[in-house]
Protein backbone atom coordinates (compact mmCIF):
# COMPACT_ATOMS: atom_id res chain seq x y z
CA UNK A 1 0.00 0.00 0.00
CA UNK A 2 1.36 3.42 -0.93
CA UNK A 3 2.35 5.54 2.05
CA UNK A 4 1.66 9.24 1.63
CA UNK A 5 4.28 11.45 3.25
CA UNK A 6 2.66 14.15 5.34
CA UNK A 7 3.94 16.92 7.53
CA UNK A 8 3.92 15.57 11.07
CA UNK A 9 0.98 16.65 13.18
CA UNK A 10 1.95 19.06 15.98
CA UNK A 11 0.23 16.78 18.51
CA UNK A 12 2.57 13.88 17.68
CA UNK A 13 5.60 16.17 17.73
CA UNK A 14 4.65 17.48 21.19
CA UNK A 15 4.26 14.02 22.73
CA UNK A 16 7.52 12.82 21.18
CA UNK A 17 9.38 15.68 22.85
CA UNK A 18 7.50 15.68 26.17
CA UNK A 19 6.44 12.52 27.97
CA UNK A 20 5.24 14.07 31.23
CA UNK A 21 3.65 17.13 32.82
CA UNK A 22 1.79 18.42 29.78
CA UNK A 23 -1.04 20.89 30.25
CA UNK A 24 -3.93 21.24 27.81
CA UNK A 25 -6.28 24.11 28.58
CA UNK A 26 -9.85 24.29 27.30
CA UNK A 27 -11.47 27.65 26.65
CA UNK A 28 -14.66 28.54 24.81
CA UNK A 29 -14.21 30.53 21.59
CA UNK A 30 -15.78 33.97 21.82
CA UNK A 31 -15.75 34.06 25.63
CA UNK A 32 -15.70 36.23 27.65
CA UNK A 33 -15.86 38.55 24.63
CA UNK A 34 -16.29 37.66 20.96
CA UNK A 35 -12.76 38.78 20.02
CA UNK A 36 -11.00 37.09 22.96
CA UNK A 37 -10.29 33.78 21.17
CA UNK A 38 -6.90 34.87 19.80
CA UNK A 39 -5.92 36.88 22.87
CA UNK A 40 -6.62 34.04 25.31
CA UNK A 41 -4.77 31.50 23.13
CA UNK A 42 -1.66 33.67 22.92
CA UNK A 43 -1.64 34.35 26.66
CA UNK A 44 -2.07 30.65 27.45
CA UNK A 45 0.91 29.59 25.36
CA UNK A 46 3.07 32.41 26.73
CA UNK A 47 2.14 31.24 30.24
CA UNK A 48 3.22 27.66 29.55
CA UNK A 49 0.14 25.79 28.29
CA UNK A 50 1.22 22.98 25.94
CA UNK A 51 -2.06 22.44 24.03
CA UNK A 52 -4.84 24.89 23.23
CA UNK A 53 -8.25 23.21 23.27
CA UNK A 54 -10.76 25.65 21.86
CA UNK A 55 -14.44 24.97 22.46
CA UNK A 56 -16.86 25.38 19.55
CA UNK A 57 -19.93 26.97 21.15
CA UNK A 58 -23.07 24.85 20.80
CA UNK A 59 -26.61 25.26 22.06
CA UNK A 60 -26.72 21.83 23.74
CA UNK A 61 -23.25 20.85 25.06
CA UNK A 62 -24.37 17.64 26.78
CA UNK A 63 -20.93 16.43 28.00
CA UNK A 64 -20.20 19.68 29.78
CA UNK A 65 -21.10 20.95 33.22
CA UNK A 66 -22.88 24.18 34.08
CA UNK A 67 -19.77 26.40 33.93
CA UNK A 68 -18.87 25.46 30.36
CA UNK A 69 -22.53 25.35 29.30
CA UNK A 70 -22.92 28.96 30.47
CA UNK A 71 -19.78 30.00 28.54
CA UNK A 72 -21.21 28.37 25.41
CA UNK A 73 -24.40 30.40 25.76
CA UNK A 74 -22.45 33.62 26.33
CA UNK A 75 -20.29 33.00 23.25
CA UNK A 76 -23.34 32.29 21.07
CA UNK A 77 -25.02 35.42 22.44
CA UNK A 78 -21.82 37.33 21.57
CA UNK A 79 -22.26 36.20 17.95
CA UNK A 80 -19.78 33.33 17.68
CA UNK A 81 -20.21 31.01 14.68
CA UNK A 82 -18.16 28.10 13.37
CA UNK A 83 -16.96 30.12 10.37
CA UNK A 84 -15.90 33.02 12.58
CA UNK A 85 -14.10 30.59 14.89
CA UNK A 86 -12.11 29.16 11.98
CA UNK A 87 -11.20 32.70 10.93
CA UNK A 88 -10.01 33.46 14.45
CA UNK A 89 -7.96 30.23 14.57
CA UNK A 90 -6.29 31.23 11.30
CA UNK A 91 -5.30 34.53 13.01
CA UNK A 92 -4.06 32.72 16.11
CA UNK A 93 -2.08 29.99 14.30
CA UNK A 94 0.88 32.14 13.13
CA UNK A 95 1.21 33.54 16.66
CA UNK A 96 1.49 30.22 18.56
CA UNK A 97 3.40 26.97 18.13
CA UNK A 98 1.18 24.81 20.37
CA UNK A 99 -1.19 22.23 18.88
CA UNK A 100 -4.70 23.61 18.45
CA UNK A 101 -7.59 21.22 19.08
CA UNK A 102 -11.23 22.11 18.49
CA UNK A 103 -13.65 20.54 20.95
CA UNK A 104 -17.25 20.54 19.78
CA UNK A 105 -20.35 18.59 18.92
CA UNK A 106 -21.00 16.89 15.61
CA UNK A 107 -24.14 18.72 14.50
CA UNK A 108 -22.42 22.00 13.46
CA UNK A 109 -19.72 20.00 11.62
CA UNK A 110 -22.35 17.96 9.81
CA UNK A 111 -24.19 21.13 8.78
CA UNK A 112 -20.92 22.64 7.55
CA UNK A 113 -20.14 19.43 5.62
CA UNK A 114 -17.59 17.03 7.10
CA UNK A 115 -15.14 17.13 4.18
CA UNK A 116 -15.42 20.92 3.81
CA UNK A 117 -15.01 21.37 7.56
CA UNK A 118 -11.90 19.17 7.74
CA UNK A 119 -10.32 21.08 4.87
CA UNK A 120 -11.22 24.46 6.38
CA UNK A 121 -9.99 23.42 9.84
CA UNK A 122 -6.61 22.28 8.53
CA UNK A 123 -6.27 25.41 6.40
CA UNK A 124 -6.88 27.47 9.56
CA UNK A 125 -4.19 25.55 11.45
CA UNK A 126 -6.19 23.04 13.51
CA UNK A 127 -4.35 19.85 14.51
CA UNK A 128 -7.08 17.76 16.07
CA UNK A 129 -10.73 17.43 17.06
CA UNK A 130 -12.60 16.22 20.12
CA UNK A 131 -16.21 15.36 19.23
CA UNK A 132 -17.87 13.71 22.25
CA UNK A 133 -21.08 12.75 20.45
CA UNK A 134 -19.49 11.16 17.36
CA UNK A 135 -19.77 7.37 17.88
CA UNK A 136 -16.61 5.33 17.37
CA UNK A 137 -18.16 2.95 14.82
CA UNK A 138 -19.68 5.79 12.80
CA UNK A 139 -16.32 7.57 12.79
CA UNK A 140 -14.53 4.44 11.60
CA UNK A 141 -17.01 3.63 8.86
CA UNK A 142 -17.87 7.10 7.57
CA UNK A 143 -15.34 9.77 8.54
CA UNK A 144 -11.96 8.31 9.52
CA UNK A 145 -10.62 8.37 5.96
CA UNK A 146 -11.58 12.04 5.54
CA UNK A 147 -9.99 13.06 8.85
CA UNK A 148 -6.80 11.17 8.07
CA UNK A 149 -6.60 12.44 4.49
CA UNK A 150 -6.49 15.94 5.98
CA UNK A 151 -3.99 15.04 8.71
CA UNK A 152 -6.47 15.71 11.53
CA UNK A 153 -6.25 13.75 14.77
CA UNK A 154 -9.59 12.64 16.24
CA UNK A 155 -9.32 12.43 20.02
CA UNK A 156 -11.63 9.95 21.77
CA UNK A 157 -12.85 10.07 25.35
CA UNK A 158 -12.79 7.13 27.73
CA UNK A 159 -14.31 6.94 31.23
CA UNK A 160 -14.16 4.65 34.28
CA UNK A 161 -17.10 2.71 32.82
CA UNK A 162 -15.40 2.13 29.44
CA UNK A 163 -14.59 -1.55 28.90
CA UNK A 164 -11.02 -2.69 28.34
CA UNK A 165 -12.03 -4.00 24.91
CA UNK A 166 -13.37 -0.60 23.86
CA UNK A 167 -10.33 1.21 25.28
CA UNK A 168 -8.05 -1.03 23.23
CA UNK A 169 -10.16 -0.44 20.10
CA UNK A 170 -9.94 3.33 20.66
CA UNK A 171 -6.18 2.99 21.19
CA UNK A 172 -5.87 1.13 17.89
CA UNK A 173 -7.94 3.70 15.96
CA UNK A 174 -6.23 6.72 17.55
CA UNK A 175 -2.96 8.32 16.53
CA UNK A 176 -2.55 11.27 18.89
CA UNK A 177 -3.60 10.87 22.48
CA UNK A 178 -6.58 9.54 24.43
CA UNK A 179 -8.68 11.81 26.64
CA UNK A 180 -9.36 9.91 29.86
CA UNK A 181 -12.15 11.53 31.85
CA UNK A 182 -11.74 11.07 35.58
CA UNK A 183 -15.40 10.35 36.31
CA UNK A 184 -18.53 9.27 34.47
CA UNK A 185 -20.16 12.67 34.77
CA UNK A 186 -20.07 16.10 33.16
CA UNK A 187 -17.07 18.41 33.36
CA UNK A 188 -16.37 20.37 36.53
CA UNK A 189 -13.61 21.30 38.95
CA UNK A 190 -12.94 19.05 41.95
CA UNK A 191 -10.71 19.47 45.00
CA UNK A 192 -9.11 16.02 44.80
CA UNK A 193 -9.57 12.49 43.45
CA UNK A 194 -11.16 9.53 45.19
CA UNK A 195 -9.53 6.16 45.84
CA UNK A 196 -11.71 4.70 43.05
CA UNK A 197 -10.55 7.32 40.57
CA UNK A 198 -6.91 6.67 41.38
CA UNK A 199 -7.50 2.93 40.92
CA UNK A 200 -8.96 3.72 37.48
CA UNK A 201 -5.90 5.83 36.56
CA UNK A 202 -3.65 2.99 37.70
CA UNK A 203 -5.61 0.47 35.63
CA UNK A 204 -5.14 2.62 32.52
CA UNK A 205 -1.43 3.02 33.24
CA UNK A 206 -1.00 -0.75 33.47
CA UNK A 207 -2.68 -1.29 30.08
CA UNK A 208 0.45 0.06 28.32
CA UNK A 209 -1.53 1.75 25.54
CA UNK A 210 0.35 2.91 22.44
CA UNK A 211 -1.19 6.40 22.67
CA UNK A 212 -0.39 8.73 25.56
CA UNK A 213 -3.16 9.67 27.99
CA UNK A 214 -4.27 13.10 29.13
CA UNK A 215 -6.66 13.10 32.08
CA UNK A 216 -9.43 15.65 32.41
CA UNK A 217 -12.62 16.45 34.38
CA UNK A 218 -11.84 17.65 37.89
CA UNK A 219 -8.32 19.07 37.43
CA UNK A 220 -8.42 22.51 39.02
CA UNK A 221 -5.30 23.11 41.14
CA UNK A 222 -1.68 22.03 41.57
CA UNK A 223 -2.57 18.99 43.69
CA UNK A 224 -5.02 17.54 41.14
CA UNK A 225 -2.66 18.40 38.26
CA UNK A 226 0.25 16.67 40.00
CA UNK A 227 -1.95 13.67 40.85
CA UNK A 228 -2.97 12.95 37.25
CA UNK A 229 0.60 13.48 36.03
CA UNK A 230 1.64 10.48 38.15
CA UNK A 231 -0.45 8.25 35.89
CA UNK A 232 -0.45 10.03 32.50
CA UNK A 233 1.35 12.41 30.17
CA UNK A 234 -0.58 15.33 31.65
CA UNK A 235 -3.90 16.99 32.29
CA UNK A 236 -6.74 18.81 30.60
CA UNK A 237 -8.18 21.76 32.50
CA UNK A 238 -11.45 23.40 31.52
CA UNK A 239 -14.09 24.46 34.04
CA UNK A 240 -11.63 26.00 36.50
CA UNK A 241 -10.11 28.10 33.70
CA UNK A 242 -13.52 29.20 32.38
CA UNK A 243 -14.52 30.24 35.92
CA UNK A 244 -11.33 32.31 36.17
CA UNK A 245 -11.99 33.96 32.78
CA UNK A 246 -15.49 34.89 33.88
CA UNK A 247 -14.24 36.60 37.03
CA UNK A 248 -11.05 38.11 35.61
CA UNK A 249 -10.56 41.85 35.49
CA UNK A 250 -7.13 41.50 33.86
CA UNK A 251 -6.50 38.52 31.57
CA UNK A 252 -2.88 39.55 30.96
CA UNK A 253 -2.00 38.92 34.61
CA UNK A 254 -4.65 36.34 35.59
CA UNK A 255 -3.94 33.78 32.83
CA UNK A 256 -0.19 33.47 33.62
CA UNK A 257 -1.03 33.25 37.32
CA UNK A 258 -3.58 30.49 36.67
CA UNK A 259 -1.15 28.36 34.61
CA UNK A 260 1.64 28.92 37.11
CA UNK A 261 -0.62 27.85 40.00
CA UNK A 262 -1.25 24.51 38.27
CA UNK A 263 2.26 23.68 37.13
CA UNK A 264 4.48 25.21 39.81
CA UNK A 265 5.14 23.77 43.24
CA UNK A 266 3.89 26.09 45.94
Amino acid sequence: MEVIERKQNRINTLFEKNKKGLLSVYYTAGFPALEDTVRVGKLLEEAGADILEIGVPFSDPVADGSVIQASNKSALDNGMTLRLLLKQVSELRPQVKAPIILMGYFNPILQFGVKAFCEAAVAAGVDGLIIPDLPLLEYQEMYKATFEANGLQNIFLIAPTTSEERIRTIDKVSNGFIYAVSSSSTTGAKKNFSKEQRAYFERLQKMKLKNPLLIGFGVSNHDTFAAVCEYSAGAIVGSAFISMLKESKNLESDIPEFVKSLKAHR
